[in-house]
């Protein structure tokens, strides 16, 4: 039997994006679905470690045969809870993580094969094609090592289930599994890796994994604007969020101008009209409805176009509220709501000019930039 571990519980910071990579779409598919997809071929069992608060929305997007469990605080802790879940009589683990998405069900294969073909660790790398440095803590160069020697590791990494489970018990945190086996002295073997199985770890590597699956990354962009007059007696609702004890704005729906100015900044970008033309008064559905309503359903309409959101920036102008003081929880908002695409959230006055400097409404300018799937 064949267990295989997906290291899923990563927060997706260094992408920049408030929800975690393994959530983030790539194509027509997230992340870890493109993972489950490269090792369901081989694996008897999958079990994936899920980020805490995600595990609900991850077992619905891998299905219920997958076993999703809630990961810990290192990659190393996630494994080992991961190990736990193993059915009894398991021969082989196979350990991949959820970055290296577009790893292909043959490299999985070669993987297994060289297991059963006696080998009790085995991992996936390519030839260092870069001189590589060893630098002391000055900075100065101590050494440059042979780079006819040295890989770059990739996973799947495979394991006979009983040397990783001791890898696991008897040391500490590791960047890497196999380096858990070096520890104890086992050989690990290394087959030739994949280009494709690169690791997702930035904006520019999901460009590069994009070609990978063939897809253009042709980018456009657009910018919106919005404004509202304040009206007593409302809630107010901005980016996102609702604001106890301050004064609502006139408007169809919730009147959030920045989720409106990002909606109409999404819509001129993919050539979709604006907000007028998608949600207006002629629209009685979508009266009083919240701008993460409008949000979701912008992204929906764009990404039927064929398009994908890279990043959107808004900018709110008004003398209040003060958007400092929830600004990551508007972001986090914003960005969850636009299917976990980068946002940078904005704030300034006009100095007692016009509509916002006097205080009699609020207004926002937002500007988005997306690509072709």
């Amino acid at each position: 039997m064949i267990a295989a571990i997906i290291a899923a519980a990563g927060s997706g910071e260094r992408f920049g994006a408030s929800i975690p990579k393994a959530l983030i779409q790539l194509g027509d598919r997230t992340l870890i679905e493109h993972a489950v997809s490269a090792i369901s071929s081989v694996a008897d069992q999958i079990i994936v470690t899920a980020p805490a608060g995600y595990k609900k929305e991850i077992q619905t997007l891998v299905g219920d045969g997958i076993t999703v469990v809630t990961g810990g605080a290192t990659r190393s802790e996630s494994v080992r809870i991961g190990l736990s879940k193993v059915s009894a009589g398991a021969e082989y683990v196979l350990i991949h993580d959820a970055a290296r998405a577009l790893a292909s069900p043959d490299l999985a294969k070669r993987v297994v094969a060289s297991l059963k073909n006696g080998d009790v660790a085995v991992i996936p790398g390519l030839a260092q094609t870069d001189t590589v440095k060893i630098v002391d803590e000055n900075g100065i160069v101590s050494s440059t090592p042979d780079r006819a020697a040295m890989r770059r590791v990739q996973t799947p990494q495979g394991f006979t289930y009983e040397l990783i489970s001791q890898a696991h018990a008897q040391s500490g945190e590791a960047t890497d599994d196999a380096a858990l086996v070096e520890s104890l002295g086992k050989p690990v073997r290394v087959i030739e890796g994949e280009e494709r199985a690169i690791k997702i770890t930035t904006p520019a590597d999901m460009a590069t994994a994009l070609q990978f699956l063939g897809k253009s990354t042709n980018f456009k962009s657009g910018v919106g604007v919005d404004a509202h007059h304040f009206e007593a007696g409302r809630e107010l609702w901005l980016a996102g969020l609702l604001w106890p004890d301050q004064d609502g704005v006139e408007g169809h729906s919730d009147g959030d101008v920045a989720a409106h100015a990002i909606c109409d900044a999404l819509f001129a970008a993919s050539g979709l009209g604006d907000l007028g033309s998608n949600f207006g008064t002629n629209k009685p559905e979508y009266k009083g409805a919240s701008g993460t309503t409008l949000l979701k359903e912008t992204l929906a309409l764009v990404e039927k176009s064929g398009y994908a959101i890279s990043h959107v920036s808004v900018q709110v102008i008004g003398n209040r509220p003060k958007i400092g003081s929830r600004r990551a929880e508007a972001i986090a908002t914003l960005s969850q709501a636009l299917g976990g695409a980068e946002v940078a959230l904005l704030a300034t006055t006009t100095d007692g000019m016009g509509l916002t400097g006097e205080g009699k409404g609020i207004a926002a300018i937002a500007s988005a930039l997306i690509y072709s799937k």
